[in-house]
């Protein structure tokens, strides 16, 4: 369709698994992974990891809310530079994994320290392995995120989510033509009806705990006022004016693990600075305010255990805390 906005998926295809077969084994303190804030595929990484207690052994790199047409940049750091991989810019380990690579410089992307290199920026893969394959590290406790007797389930529903919903905002926000928007806007608010419809009578997506669905559902919920309601034109209602979505946003925002990845001022930055063709001025919008995420959702009634036989993590690393709600 003229005016779709495509999105580039070819990802660099390593894995780091316990076994090594891609010349990548699982090693504790090896890897860096680099994240943003601001970005909602990144997002997704940075919530495993806390879930999953990987922050002994997998150490977290954290780029600025803004980037330039090259490249993340590490200007959160102390002279602008990665404290661990010594670089500027995201792009340097990109390069030194491939010269020529061609691709844009995406995060999530995990780093190989002593080589400097990009091992992967695959973000789908990326928390399933670290499900799977970083069992060893993961801490007492942590919870089964992707179980085998559910995963066709997981899965099926990550696919719906993904296509209309995670990638259906930026098909409606970047969309060129009117026929382009106004199916990508169709779509996923059929897509965000069916999920209300779903999550009426369960806590969660899938089972009664917390699964990878869940994971990859939450980064666009959370975004959808601050930015995809009015920056991507995606305004027929809304998340705190549909009221299960909203309920069910809270209640993963309030449980740990999930709101304390979250930065809004950093997320708004990025969106509303970044995207000039969206928004020329670049003026960041002062609201909405925040306050209402911390209100009840009154989702425990319906059941549910959020961790399984598993118990929530621990506070973040002080280093990796975001500012306090206000």
């Amino acid at each position: 369709m003229t005016g779709e906005f495509k999105r580039d998926q070819n990802y660099l295809p390593d894995r780091i698994t316990a076994d090594g077969r891609d010349g990548w084994p699982v090693e504790a303190g090896r890897y860096r992974l680099v994240i943003a804030r601001a970005c909602p595929w990144a997002n997704r990484a940075a919530i495993v990891r806390r879930l999953l207690g990987l922050e002994d052994a997998l150490s977290l790199g954290l780029c600025g809310p803004t980037h330039d047409e090259r490249s993340w940049t590490f200007d959160l750091d102390p002279g602008g530079r990665d404290p661990v991989l010594g670089i500027e810019r995201l792009q340097e380990a990109f390069f030194r994994r491939d010269p020529d690579y061609p691709r844009g410089i995406t995060v999530p992307a995990i780093v190989d320290r002593p080589s400097g290199q990009v091992v992967t920026n695959d973000f789908k893969q990326m928390t399933l392995d670290l499900s799977g394959e970083w069992r060893e590290h993961q801490r007492e406790g942590a919870p089964e995120l992707y179980p085998e007797p559910l995963r066709d389930e997981i899965d099926d529903v990550s696919e719906k989510v993904f296509r209309d919903v995670n990638n259906g905002v930026y098909q409606a926000g970047f969309a060129t033509t009117q026929e382009a928007y106004e199916q990508a806007y169709r779509a996923l608010f059929d897509r965000l009806d069916w999920l209300s419809d779903r999550l009426a009578g369960q806590r969660y997506l899938v089972g009664d705990t917390i699964t990878e669905a869940d994971v990859r559902l939450f980064p666009t919920l959370v975004r959808f006022d601050a930015v995809y309601h009015g920056h991507f034109k995606c305004n027929r209602q809304k998340l705190s004016e549909m009221p299960v979505l909203w309920a069910y946003t809270r209640d993963l925002f309030q449980t740990p693990g999930f709101g304390d990845t979250i930065d809004f001022e950093q997320i708004k930055e990025h969106y509303y600075v970044v995207h000039r063709t969206v928004n020329p001025t670049g003026i960041v919008p002062l609201g909405p305010d925040p306050s209402g995420w911390l209100t009840a959702h009154g989702r425990e009634e319906l059941g549910g255990r959020p961790f399984g036989d598993g118990t929530p993590p621990g506070p973040p690393p002080p280093g990796e805390r975001v500012p306090p709600l206000g």
